[in-house]
């Protein structure tokens, strides 16, 4: 009877442990002008574990930066960074295997696209350096289209070596897809577009614009996940602001910043990302910081910093929240590697999982179902 008491438990706990080890795809976006890189890397992930193992990568692109897979999981589409060269590329991804196979590409519409995002009609790109959004739509085979509609900002504001002219820095679907926000780092604006996704011609209608403080330079955004509230991360100044938001309309409610207290160098924020249960926020921090900041997040949206840490690495350009939620994993461009942190659900806290994974000039990190 021991021995059978003994092999049941022996059993259960192994049931236990294969189901906390649930795998997913990872899919990076790289940079490859600066070392040798293939471009886009699909990487098998265990949410029990962290380990991870490549499974695939593309067939040397120009510099995919940032990623989106279609809601299906059998396209992804790539941005292509290369100035005035630049464009927007479709692959067949098969989730199973990791596998990417090139369908098309089109010309970008403006140089130095940065962010990416699509839907069941459309593939929507920010321009950085050309200061436009580009529309592609979708064919049947889920190759590109060439652009629907290409939408130019105007103006700049006070920094003149960074905002100079227009530089649309992320494009964002609200949750209720009628609309389309874009952040203009040059003109420190966010831009309300209304979203008509079968229009032939005029798919972004603008709406509105909403000005921030000048200088801060409007960088990436994230939502709640209730919908009701916007986080915005500002590249110049570290100014972390949120909104109140609701049919088109935002109203700012609370401003802060990820800076340390004491950190006295260049800020050069880079991402924000909120848990799947809406009581955490991070935010990372380049220039001389090379940080990530944790903070909580109240019932009525507020933000209350937590820590302020090390992210182990050289321009932490991306990160993500795997989809447990076990752990965050910060991409460094400069230091040429992926630092995994373990993660708190309780506290929303980090610590270094002592696990890298060592590519390339790592950017944007996608997390999909295999």
């Amino acid at each position: 009877m021991k021995k059978l008491a003994l092999l049941m438990t022996v059993l259960f706990c192994l049931a236990h442990m294969n189901a906390q080890e649930k795998h997913y795809n990872l899919l990076v976006g790289t940079y490859t002008n600066s070392c040798k890189s293939d471009g886009i890397y699909v990487y098998d992930f265990n949410s029990g574990t962290a380990d991870f193992k490549l499974r695939n990568s593309s067939d040397k692109i120009i510099n995919p930066s940032y990623l989106t897979v279609s809601a299906d999981l059998k396209k992804l589409y790539s941005v292509n960074e290369d100035g005035n060269k630049s464009t927007i590329s479709a692959f067949n991804f098969d989730a199973k295997t990791g596998k990417l196979n090139f369908i098309n590409k089109q010309n970008s519409e403006g140089a130095d696209p940065c962010h990416i995002i699509n839907d069941a009609k459309n593939v929507i790109a920010a321009n950085y350096s050309g200061g436009t959004i580009s529309v592609f739509g979708k064919n049947a085979d889920g190759s590109l289209t060439a652009a629907k509609q290409v939408v130019s900002h105007e103006g700049h504001s006070v920094n003149k070596k960074r905002q100079e002219s227009p530089h649309v820095h992320m494009v964002q679907f609200t949750p209720d897809n009628k609309y389309i926000l874009a952040n203009d780092l040059g003109t420190d604006r966010i831009y309300v577009y209304q979203y008509q996704p079968d229009s032939e011609k005029e798919i972004l209608k603008f709406k509105d614009s909403v000005p921030m403080k000048s200088g801060s330079g409007p960088r990436h955004m994230a939502f709640g996940p209730n919908g009701k509230f916007i986080y915005l991360l500002q590249e110049l100044d570290g100014t972390l602001t949120v909104f109140a938001y609701a049919d088109g309309k935002l109203k700012r409610i609370q401003e802060t910043i990820v800076a340390a207290k004491d950190f006295m160098g260049e800020n050069s924020a880079a991402a924000v990302k909120i848990s799947a249960d809406g009581k955490f926020l991070y935010a990372t921090n380049r220039g001389e910081a090379n940080t990530i900041s944790i903070f909580s997040i109240d019932a009525k949206g507020k933000l209350t910093l937590l820590k302020t840490i090390s992210t182990g690495g050289k321009g932490p350009r991306d990160f993500a929240i795997d989809p447990s939620g076990n752990y965050v994993l910060v991409s460094h461009q400069y230091s040429d590697n992926i630092v995994i942190f373990n993660r708190d659900q309780t506290t929303g806290l980090l610590t270094d999982s002592g696990k890298r994974i060592e590519l390339c000039s790592p950017v944007c990190l996608v997390f999909t179902a295999e």
